[in-house]
């Protein structure tokens, strides 16, 4: 608004009527304003990626079939945990507020364990990155990844990028109805399977499937899926580099972990500069490689030219390499002119743009030390944990119960959670009260021998009775004991501290 001050100043005579000075003409300040508003609003210019052909979009295939496969088949693969136990491989059972990986389960109070894997993750992006810049976003990215799937659709239904941009152009017609329809379509059939594979991750694959068919899954199941398939077709479909640009925050925060030795990808201008077409025949004395053919920025999913220079838009995903070392092999002259480098590469030039690339230094290798520590200390940790859990719970209200002898009795809740996958025994006793009476609700009449079947919790009433004459000479109104639960078959025990309540002295 300060420009438009000025050139309402300037422009339009400070007088008290309404009519413009003779031989200048009014300017509509509203008008101006207006437009220069409009103008901070930059509108979203179509993208149409051609299809790149090479190493690197060959890579991409792959790396998109193998995490495609990863995540749509992972709920499928079954696991024999024994009888009573879910025998899906990976399984996110919050019912029963724990986790399946394979092997290893974690129950709510071992959440510590997903944290650290979540750390020893980051470390390992972190480490990534630092070598070789956002490889993470150009190929694995769940993003990149069903973006690339999207296009590839859109592709197949309304053909390469010059035959989107003529049927974008074109007026409309049955023949681009049915195409933009089978599109929508494809995409969303994409955004419903995604949807139902991820709901599959939280309860049985198979049986979970066949109710979805039936209509008798969990109303919840449904909805989740309508929200996960809305969102990959909003993101993956409709927004695409959108995403990258404007929501992820971690093209941001990358830049803290690349250094002077990071990958990235680069065009190399000491070559390519200064750049012009080229016919056959023509001299290349006095000019760059570089055709100007603008096949780099035809291939980029972000619509970005590599050739302004580092920018934080690009995913690194490689493909404007391919597209260019196809250009160069056709015009006779040497590839890499745009390549992976560094930036170390970029302000002094080598004949090879990775010559030279530090891999080991101080900065990989504190990654790697943290990541390293870190994951010793999760294998250390899930190697030595217990398979046994007890938890003593003292009642609050009431504290204590006067009994009619004139004994007094505590109430607890006492939980023993089995970890193993075999049925149990145990027996229940408590330490530092004397003549204490332990009294198991369900086994009032006789010793208690608590059996907890396999991967199981099982929640115990638990009464300490201690007579009057003890209850009379405890030194405190709340005096340390021991609850001790020992395993039967082998005599293992473990212990919970608590307290019992007693009359104030």
């Amino acid at each position: 608004m300060g420009n438009i001050d000025g050139i309402e100043k300037f422009l339009i005579p400070q007088a008290s009527t309404d009519e413009a000075a003779p031989g200048i003409e009014r300017i509509d300040v509203e008008a101006v304003s207006a437009r220069q508003t409009r103008e901070l609003y930059a509108k979203r210019p179509a993208i149409y990626p051609r299809l790149a052909s090479g190493t690197f979009r060959h890579l991409k295939w792959v790396v998109m079939a193998v995490t495609l496969s990863i995540y749509y088949l992972l709920p499928w693969i079954r696991w024999e945990r024994g009888p009573n136990l879910p025998d899906q491989a990976f399984l996110l059972d919050f019912a029963n507020q724990r986790l399946f990986f394979g092997p290893l389960e974690i129950w709510a109070q071992e959440f510590y364990f997903v944290i650290g894997l979540l750390v020893v993750s980051a470390l390992g992006l972190f480490l990534v990155t630092s070598i070789a810049g956002r490889m993470w976003c150009g190929y694995t990215c769940p993003q990149t990844v069903w973006t690339d799937l999207m296009i590839a659709v859109e592709r197949f239904w309304q053909g390469d990028r010059n035959a989107r941009m003529r049927l974008d152009k074109e007026p409309w017609s049955a023949r681009k109805v049915w195409l933009k329809a089978a599109t929508h379509a494809s995409w969303m059939l994409i955004g419903v399977a995604t949807g139902g594979a991820l709901v599959f991750y939280f309860r049985d694959a198979p049986t979970l499937a066949q109710e979805l068919l039936d209509g008798t899954a969990p109303s919840v199941a449904y909805a989740f899926i309508g929200i996960f398939a809305g969102s990959t077709y909003l993101l993956g479909g409709i927004a695409r580099e959108q995403v990258c640009i404007y929501m992820c925050p971690w093209p941001r925060i990358q830049g803290a972990m690349l250094d002077h030795d990071s990958l990235l990808i680069a065009y190399r201008d000491s070559r390519g500069e200064p750049r012009a077409p080229h016919k056959k025949g023509d001299s290349w004395d006095g000019r760059g490689d570089c055709i100007d053919c603008k096949a780099c920025v035809a291939v980029c999913p972000m619509g970005i030219d590599i050739r302004d220079g580092a920018q934080l838009e690009c995913i690194q995903c490689a493909l404007c390499i391919d597209a260019c070392d196809e250009i160069m092999a056709k015009v006779g002259r040497p590839t890499q002119l745009i390549a992976y480098s560094t930036i170390r590469n970029i302000e002094e030039p080598k004949a090879h743009p990775r010559e030279g690339w530090r891999i080991v230094r101080m900065r990989t290798m504190l990654y790697a030390g943290i990541m390293t520590i870190t994951g010793a200390l999760m294998a250390w940790a899930i190697s030595n944990r217990s398979t046994l859990e007890v938890t003593v719970l003292p009642d609050r209200n009431p504290l204590y119960v006067m009994l009619s002898d004139g004994g007094v009795s505590n109430g607890y809740t006492v939980k023993i959670l089995n970890k193993l996958h075999d049925v149990r025994q145990f027996e229940l006793k408590a330490e530092g009260l004397p003549e204490a009476k332990v009294v198991v609700t369900g086994f009032e009449d006789r010793t208690p021998v608590i059996e907890v079947v396999p991967d199981n919790l099982r929640a115990l009433r638990v009464h300490l009775k201690v007579p009057r004459n003890v209850a009379r000479g405890l030194a405190s109104s709340a005096t340390p004991i021991r609850f001790v639960i020992m395993d039967t078959t082998d005599g293992a025990e473990t212990h919970r501290d608590t307290t019992f309540r007693s009359p104030q002295k």
